[in-house]
């Protein structure tokens, strides 16, 4: 579904992602682990449309998208959690949810996602006219993930959703990013930590200074050594 060839891109003349390869078959729920700096973000910005590729190429669904802006790519059936929730928050829940919607005709199917979001998240049907910036921060990162599936995407980008929050909520959001993934959804999934991430995932990749360095499936790089040792306490 996702193919990245030769991918780079810089901020001015600093060049955060390397020339990398990667993807992502329609289905799976692949992860992106590394230190901090390692490019992470900006590779899931890039194939969001937020950030042009200085080099090499992106396609989806055998189509580049490495010059499509970001409105457009929400249309084909991209979506972007961000790192940091990015939400409204001087809106109500409710209003959050409708924004999510934005590219689509309002009608009976946006209904259907929105009832699917509120039993997806049960404490947003709970607080669904409370004002969003109110909202706890587990709360908050439940809100971003249902705007984004108001958009009903087929490719799902997934910024560090376990960011800040207590150990039971980043439990909760891994066990919805499951759910997500046996409905059919398609994933890519960046993610600090390391552990749960390959717990979930089918296969992952590791990114170190803008390059890729490492990818097998995502059992085998639990049991990796040398992704013990730098991402999962290991000695």
């Amino acid at each position: 579904m996702l193919e990245a060839r030769g991918l780079e891109v810089s901020y001015g003349r600093i060049k955060a992602v390397k020339g990398v390869d990667f993807s992502v078959a329609r289905g799976e729920l692949v992860c992106l682990i590394g230190a901090n700096g390692a490019g992470k973000t900006t590779t899931l910005k890039a194939l969001a449309g937020l950030l042009p590729p200085s080099s090499g190429d992106i396609s989806f669904d055998g189509a580049s998208i490495a010059r499509v802006p970001a409105h457009e790519l929400v249309r084909r059936g991209i979506a972007l959690v961000p790192e940091g929730r990015g939400i409204f928050g001087r809106l109500t829940v409710i209003e959050n949810l409708q924004l999510g919607a934005y590219v689509r005709a309002n009608g009976p199917e946006v209904q259907m996602d929105f009832d699917r979001v509120l039993a997806l998240f049960p404490r947003l049907a709970q607080r669904r006219a409370q004002i969003a910036g109110t909202l706890s921060g587990g709360e908050q990162q439940m809100l971003a993930i249902g705007r984004a599936l108001m958009s009903r995407p087929r490719l799902l980008l997934l910024d560090e959703p376990s960011m800040g929050l207590a150990p039971i909520m980043v439990q909760k959001i891994f066990e919805i990013v499951r759910q997500i993934s046996r409905e059919g959804v398609t994933l890519l999934l960046v993610e600090q930590n390391a552990k749960l991430a390959l717990e979930i995932s089918h296969r992952g990749y590791v990114m170190e200074g803008g390059q890729m360095t490492l990818t097998d499936a995502a059992s085998a790089l639990l049991k990796n050594p040398q992704v013990q040792h730098a991402y999962l306490g290991g000695e």
